[in-house]
């Protein structure tokens, strides 16, 4: 527990060291920008008011940032809460400043704002950032943690610690494991390896426990068999304790923003609204397909010039590989590749299938014979794709989306797998940011799942911006 608190008020403290620093910084260099460095600047009456609301401004930040609640441990190193809160404050503070500066017709300088907000904003989302980096390398190798008790029936405490551990950003560290009126009671829990500390479904029995194994926080899973009264009870004395409570419902898969919980008769209740597949989204999507793919295709151009010249140069077959895929509800095309295997690929696929690296209905192979020379260079840095973006902006695929599937996989779908068609294949999707050639099959569909069920424009440019990241850095490639 002292370890706990250690890196929680050391991550509190030096956010407080940051923002001050960052603010002071911002505010500091506005005033030099609108004023300048003139000696006698202490003089004029305007001048010397703006030093005055320069130390306000840089107090009054300071403290909404706290206000806002931006250095919650439970927000740090993981999601988008901590950015959206830190925007917030700032955004209401300058808010504040053009109301009261119109409502008291005061003639605030618009340059000095002008740079103080833009400043200060990018200033302490940057460090936000860089500290988060910082936090996440200590996460992966187990430090500035919380300590998780785990209370829920046994397949789901074990498959929330099996989330929990490919997450280690998230910084949740589960230690032991509480299964209130379960028949067995193993030392340790099968599946997990984590030592299971009891079973009693009474509240002081499992606070008991909490205080044997030190945890500092209990997520409450799935399938627990506890009272109401009983879970009420908990909350009030881990509340007491300084403990967190966590409530881990069986909802996988969703994304925040189609999660809202609404409290009806002392009862939390949890809306899962449906995924939006139509309408102004997908004029919106289709609309900034067109418009990127066709700067893409502008800008790479030289590119693909010198990638067909090397193509054609080196066994004088043809530049393009053309295959057929599905796309949307079903609808074949033909998807377009530079060409990076020998010409009969096709023909000696079936001799390889044995010999796959896949899983599932996917298959690959980290040295494919029929891949040439010049072939691995752009697979490696998946400039065989270039291609693809005739086909986005033609409309039979989409900048990000599901991977473009075979009709051979398609026809071996199972029923929840062709929710996958539901929108159009895309160039990069979730599944080239995760892993991209090193995910299961497994894996891939439950990525795909995951974008068809919680797409928006937004987490388009996120993924955008990760792929480039993942093109550069190779992995997962061949």
């Amino acid at each position: 527990m002292k370890e706990v608190r250690d890196w929680r008020s050391k991550c509190s403290r030096q956010l407080r060291i940051v923002d001050a620093f960052v603010i002071i910084w911002a505010v500091a260099g506005a005033y030099v920008i609108r004023f300048g460095w003139a000696s006698d600047f202490l003089l004029a009456d305007q001048e010397s008011i703006y030093i005055w609301l320069s130390i306000a401004l840089v107090v009054t930040w300071w403290i909404m940032l706290g206000a806002w609640n931006s250095r919650q441990s439970r927000i740090l190193g993981s999601g988008p809460d901590e950015y959206k809160r830190v925007a917030a404050a700032s955004l209401w503070l300058f808010g504040l400043v053009a109301i009261i500066s119109y409502m008291l017709r005061l003639e605030t300088a618009r340059g000095y704002v002008g740079v103080a907000l833009p400043a200060g904003l990018f200033g302490l989302l940057l460090a936000r950032w860089l500290i988060r980096q910082h936090l996440n390398v200590n996460r992966q190798m187990g430090q500035s943690m919380s300590r998780l008790l785990l209370l829920g029936g046994p397949s789901a405490v074990a498959h929330l610690a099996r989330s929990l551990r490919t997450a280690k950003h998230a910084g949740y560290l589960p230690i032991a494991v509480y299964t209130p009126n379960a028949e067995d009671f193993p030392a340790v829990e099968p599946e997990s390896g984590l030592p299971v500390v009891g079973n009693s479904p009474d509240a002081e029995s499992i606070v008991e426990a909490i205080r044997a194994c030190g945890a500092d926080a209990v997520a409450v899973s799935a399938g627990v068999q506890l009272h109401p009264q009983t879970l009420r009870h908990l909350g009030w004395e881990l509340a007491s304790r300084n403990i967190g409570l966590i409530m881990a419902p069986a909802l996988t898969d969703i994304a925040g923003p189609r999660i809202h919980t609404q409290q009806v008769a002392g009862l939390p209740l949890i809306h899962v609204t449906t995924p939006t597949l139509e309408g102004g989204q997908r004029v919106a999507k289709r609309l900034f397909d067109v418009v990127v793919s066709a700067t893409l295709i502008v800008l790479t151009l030289p590119v693909m010039a010198v990638v067909a010249m090397l193509i054609k140069l080196g066994d004088r077959g043809p530049i393009l590989f053309k295959q057929d895929r599905v796309g949307i509800e079903g609808a074949p095309f033909r998807m377009l590749k530079f060409r990076s295997m020998v010409v009969d690929a096709e023909a000696r696929l079936e001799s390889l299938k044995a010999r796959s690296d896949g899983s599932g209905l996917l298959f690959k192979m980290k040295k494919d014979p029929r891949v040439t020379l010049i072939g691995r260079f752009l697979r490696k840095y998946s400039l065989d794709e270039l291609p693809q973006l005739l086909n986005v902006l033609m409309g039979s695929m989409s900048l990000v989306g599901p991977r473009p599937p075979l009709p051979s996989e398609v026809e071996a779908y199972e029923q929840d797998v062709r929710r996958r068609l539901l929108v159009k294949p895309g160039l990069t999707g979730l599944w080239q940011v995760s892993g991209r050639s090193n995910l299961s099959w497994q894996d891939s569909v439950r990525l795909d799942l995951y974008y068809v069920e919680n797409w928006s424009l937004a987490g388009d440019l996120l993924i955008l911006m990760k792929t480039f990241r993942a093109v550069f850095q190779s992995a997962g490639a061949y």
